[in-house]
C-alpha cells in the first residue's frame, strides 16, 4: 500500500526548496542580502541553490513514503484546522526528514538511498553534510509563511521543533557510537534487558522525536488543548520509534520498491557491526554459543558476504524479527489507547489511526 501525498505537497516543497534558483529569500533571512547588486544576488542564488537545494532535492525527487506530511495534515483537519494554510509545515517537516537521511547516509557510509546513489556519492561529503543540516531550517521559513500574524503560535512551533532536533541529535550521537560494549555485556551475562532499553531509547530519540514533533505541531496549528498536544506528541513519538524498529527488520529482509527494485543494500547494519533491535533480541532467542559466534562474526564490520548471509538468515529464523515487530506494535497500541479518548469519534479518527499503523510498519520491507 502506498499512501498518496497530501494535496499540494509538491507545490509546498517547491515553495520552500524550488527546483531552480528562486531568489535569495529562499536561503537568507531578512537583511543579509541587502545592498547586493542584482548580478551578485543572482550569482549567490545560483551557488546556494546548487549547494543547498540540489543535494536535498536529489533525495526528495526520488520519492519516499511521505507519511509524515500525511500525519500532519490529517491531524490538522481532524481537529478543525486549516490544512491548506499549514500545508507548508508538512513540506518543511518532510525536508527536515530528508535532510536527516542525507546526513545519516554520510555517517553510516550508505551508498544507496531510494534506489539511487546517496547524496554524498553525487555531491561529495562536505556539500551533503551542509545541505542535509540546512534542510532542518526550512521549518523556520515555513512558520513565518503560515502564521505571519501570530508570534505566540510561531514561538510554540519553534520550541517543538527545536526540542525534537535536540533529541534527534542525541539519538544520532548514540547511534554513531553504537552499542557494542552493551552487546558484549548482554552476551556475557545472558541479560539483554539493558541493551534492549538502550536501543529503544536511541530509536526514540533519533527517529521518534521528529515524528512526535510533527504531530504536536499539527495540534498546535489546530489550537488543541495542552493535554491533546501531549498525547499526540507521545503517539507520534511511538509511531516514529516503531518505524525505526521496522527499518531494522527491513534491513534484514531487504528493502525494495513496488516493482521489486532494490532501494537499499540488504544487511547494511550487520555489515557495519551495528546493534539493532533484532540483534539485541537474539541474545536470548539463540543458544548462548550461537549468539556469541554470530556477534563475533559481525562485531568489527569486516565479515565476508557469506558470513553476513548466514547471520542474516539466523536472525530471520530465530524469532528476533518477530520480537522486534511485537515491540513496535506494543508501543503504538499503548500510545493510541491514551490518545483515542481525547479525539472525536469520527471516520477521520479511524483514518488517522490507520495512517499511523501503516507508517509504523512501512519500513519492514518484503
Amino acid at each position: 500500500m502506498v499512501m498518496a501525498a497530501p494535496t499540494g505537497i509538491e507545490h509546498q516543497l517547491d515553495r520552500l526548496y524550488p527546483p531552480a534558483p528562486g531568489g535569495l529569500a529562499t536561503w537568507l533571512p531578512g537583511g543579509h542580502g541587502d545592498g547586493l547588486s542584482a548580478g551578485t544576488a543572482q550569482a549567490l542564488d545560483r551557488r546556494l541553490h546548487h549547494a543547498l537545494a540540489e543535494p536535498v532535492r536529489h533525495m526528495v525527487d526520488a520519492g519516499g513514503k511521505r507519511w509524515r506530511p500525511r500525519l500532519l495534515t490529517q491531524i490538522v483537519e481532524l481537529l478543525g484546522g486549516d490544512a491548506e494554510q499549514f500545508g507548508v509545515l508538512a513540506a518543511a517537516l518532510e525536508l527536515a526528514h530528508t535532510g536527516s537521511l542525507v546526513v545519516d547516509d554520510v555517517q553510516d557510509g550508505s551508498p544507496m538511498r531510494r534506489a539511487r546513489p546517496a547524496a554524498h556519492e553525487v555531491y561529495g561529503l562536505p556539500v551533503a553534510l551542509t545541505a542535509g543540516t540546512c534542510a532542518y531550517f526550512a521549518f523556520d521559513r515555513a512558520i513565518d509563511l503560515c502564521a505571519p500574524d501570530d508570534p505566540a503560535l510561531r514561538g510554540r512551533m519553534r520550541e517543538a521543533l527545536l526540542a525534537a532536533l535536540r533529541a534527534a541529535h542525541a539519538g544520532q550521537a548514540l547511534d554513531i557510537q553504537g552499542h557494542r560494549r552493551e552487546m558484549d555485556h548482554a552476551l556475557a551475562t545472558g541479560d539483554n534487558g539493558p541493551l534492549l532499553e538502550l536501543v529503544l531509547a536511541t530509536h526514540r530519540l533519533k527517529s521518534g522525536a521528529l515524528v512526535g514533533a510533527c504531530c504536536q505541531i499539527a495540534a498546535l496549528a489546530a489550537g488543541a488543548s495542552p493535554a491533546l498536544c501531549r498525547a499526540l506528541l507521545d503517539w507520534g513519538t511511538a509511531i516514529g520509534t516503531a518505524y525505526q524498529i521496522s527499518d531494522d527488520v527491513a534491513d534484514l529482509r531487504g528493502v525494495t520498491d513496488e516493482d521489486g527494485t532494490l532501494t537499499k543494500h540488504p544487511a547494511e547494519d550487520l555489515r557495519n557491526g551495528k546493534v539493532t533491535l533484532p540483534l539485541a533480541h537474539a541474545v536470548t532467542l539463540l543458544p548462548g554459543p550461537t549468539a556469541q559466534a554470530l556477534w563475533t562474526t559481525v562485531r568489527d564490520g569486516d565479515a565476508t558476504d557469506a558470513a553476513i548471509h548466514t547471520a542474516r538468515r539466523t536472525l530471520l529464523t530465530c524469532g528476533a524479527t518477530t520480537a522486534a515487530e511485537d515491540d513496535a506494535d506494543h508501543l503504538c497500541t499503548t500510545a493510541w489507547q491514551s490518545l483515542e479518548p481525547l479525539l472525536p469519534s469520527t471516520p477521520a479518527t479511524t483514518r488517522l489511526r490507520a495512517t499511523g499503523h501503516h507508517a509504523a510498519g512501512a519500513g519492514r520491507g518484503a
